[in-house]
Order: structure tokens, then sequence, then C-alpha cells
């Protein structure tokens, strides 16, 4: 499939992540970014815009009743940026956890600024 967009990850954090999961969910989290690559239009079950932060975003896996989040944003449109991400334990997103990637966003613009 053709990409509209690419992503790419900011940092270490995402890596960190990524390889602490199991295979299966590493698998999951690829197929999620695939489509976030892929599809003009990402379907709000794999990526959401999250609510009174400045462009930030959550790239949603779900397997089996277990759900992770990896936050991200877009440069320029066509870019997204992989920050940090986490295991799913409560209903409400922790604010520890979108604290830390609006720092880490943050940071993203100050070293391309520079």
């Amino acid at each position: 499939m053709e990409k509209v967009r690419e992503v790419i990850a900011y940092k270490n954090h995402f890596e960190d992540f990524l390889l602490a999961q199991p295979i299966k969910v590493q698998d999951k989290i690829y197929k999620v970014i695939e489509i976030i690559e892929t599809y003009e239009r990402v379907p709000s079950t794999y990526l959401k815009a999250i609510i009174g932060t400045k462009g930030l975003y959550e790239a949603r896996i779900k397997l089996g009743s277990n759900i992770w989040r990896v936050f991200c944003f877009f440069d320029k449109g066509k870019l997204v940026i992989l920050l940090n991400g986490f295991t799913k334990k409560t209903q409400k997103t922790p604010k520890k956890e979108i604290n830390k990637a609006i720092t880490l966003m943050n940071s993203y613009y100050e070293d391309k600024n520079k």
C-alpha cells in the first residue's frame, strides 16, 4: 500500500517502549502504525486527538482486553512523530503520561528550530 504520511520516532522513547512489549503486541503496534501511514482518514479507533492539548494524539493499540497507547503528533501534516508509549490500566489516560508527551513534543520543536 502507498504511504500517505511518514511516521518517525523522536529520540528513543517509542523504541524503548516497543522493545519492552511481547512480540504479539509489537506486531499489533506495527499494524496500527501502518494504518496511520497508509489510510487517508485514520479511524478514531486507531488515532485520537487528546482533548485540551495543542495537537497531541494517541495511537491506540488493543489486544484482547489489554490496551496500549503511544502519543504522537503531526508535523507539517504529513509527518507523524511518535513519542512515549504506555500500557493503559485505567479509564483515564494518566496526566503524567500526557505531560511527558507534551514535554517531548516541545523539545522536538526546540531541537528542530535550532
